[in-house]
């Protein structure tokens, strides 16, 4: 099997040879190059051909935004992560990044390099997601082939909206949530595995496209209808029922499928508070975080519907549901926002669906 070709764009010589020596300890990874600006990133893209680009945001001259548009252009199925630092400016350039193609990105290790445990970081990320976005996809099955038997339970009306999400989730989530109307009748709750700050920063601009008020979550939050809540960056979130009320916790208990905000946590609270009026949605994402999740939300008598792998950046999250026998249906993410009003409505209004 060849080993993984990456390009190293950065302008800094530091970070370029620091990020070299990270990706040298796997065998299946092979740094082809290396370029010190955007500009010279693109004439090496022919030449190396690279499986991946690793690129970093701030750059004089043609900088990482305008260097990813040209690389778009060019190459629109080349895998770029961005590398970016953990500030506000950074975090508002990378979801930037993301809105105009980035596949996913990382942030840098502090200080030019970083703490040995900053670089261990940086590496284990960098690595997993770049064997993840140059993963060789197997061909599946058409969804409605993948389908689990179909349900002949009742179908609960939906009293609360769960979303888990990872590997191009900010996009997957600009899609989905301008779709919910301003009179939306139930929260929705949300994991997007991101760091403290980029989460803030995302619910912003989720706040700005939605007629939905989009905030990060605050502990002891009552829940009410039409709010979108976001986990905290390092903080897992979860509902709790309390008397006829539904409140938000956050903490900081162990990390779940090595992530610290975790769908497993959330999707797991809402079974608990909410029994079978949940609708669970698994967006795009690498790993299986919300599978055990979804597993207690089925067990409960909720729903669980997942993205396709077609519209899918990564279909690890919602793959792994759809392995597990758990997604009661999947759909394109075109498909989901609404999908999603529709089944809120027509339960609420008739208080049992026809069906998935």
């Amino acid at each position: 099997m060849k080993p993984t070709r990456i390009l190293i764009v950065d302008d800094s010589a530091v970070i370029r040879k620091v990020l070299s020596n990270l990706l040298a300890s796997d065998p299946e990874i092979v740094v082809a190059g290396t370029a010190g600006n955007g500009i010279q990133a693109l004439v090496r893209i022919p030449e190396l051909k690279p499986d991946l680009v690793t690129l970093d945001i701030e750059m004089p001259g043609m900088d990482g935004l305008e260097t990813l548009v040209e690389i778009r252009k060019l190459y629109p199925k080349l895998p770029v992560i961005m590398f970016s630092t953990l500030t506000e400016r950074g975090a508002s350039a990378t979801l930037d990044a993301l809105a105009r193609g980035a596949s996913d990105y990382v942030t840098k290790p502090d200080h030019s390099g970083g703490s040995e445990s900053s670089r261990e970081r940086v590496r284990e990320e960098l690595i997993r997601k770049i064997k993840s976005l140059c993963a060789v996809r197997v061909p599946q099955p058409p969804p409605t082939a993948m389908r689990p038997r179909v349900s002949t339970r009742p179908s609960a009306r939906i009293d609360v909206v769960a979303i888990g999400t990872s590997t191009g989730g900010p996009n997957a989530l600009t899609t989905v949530i301008p779709e919910f109307p301003a009179d939306f009748p139930v929260p929705i709750v949300i994991v997007q595995h991101m760091p403290p700050l980029f989460t803030r920063l995302l619910a912003e601009r989720l706040d700005a496209l939605s007629g939905l008020e989009a905030r990060e979550g605050v502990e002891g939050q009552k829940l009410q209808r039409g709010q979108i809540w976001i986990a905290p960056g390092d903080h897992h979130m979860t509902v709790a029922r309390k008397g006829t009320e539904f409140v938000l916790g956050l903490n900081r208990d162990p990390q779940e499928n090595s992530c610290r905000p975790a769908v497993d946590v959330l999707f797991r609270s809402v079974a608990q508070a909410y029994g079978a009026n949940v609708l669970a949605v698994v967006l795009t994402g690498m790993g299986a975080d919300g599978t055990r999740g979804s597993a207690e939300i089925r067990e409960a008598g909720g729903t669980v519907i997942v993205q396709d792998e077609a519209s899918s950046v990564v279909w690890g999250m919602p793959g792994s549901v759809v392995a597990a026998n758990l997604a009661d249906r999947v759909y394109p993410l075109n498909s989901i926002g609404p999908e999603v009003v529709r089944r809120v409505m027509m339960r609420r209004a008739i208080g049992i669906a026809a069906g998935p």
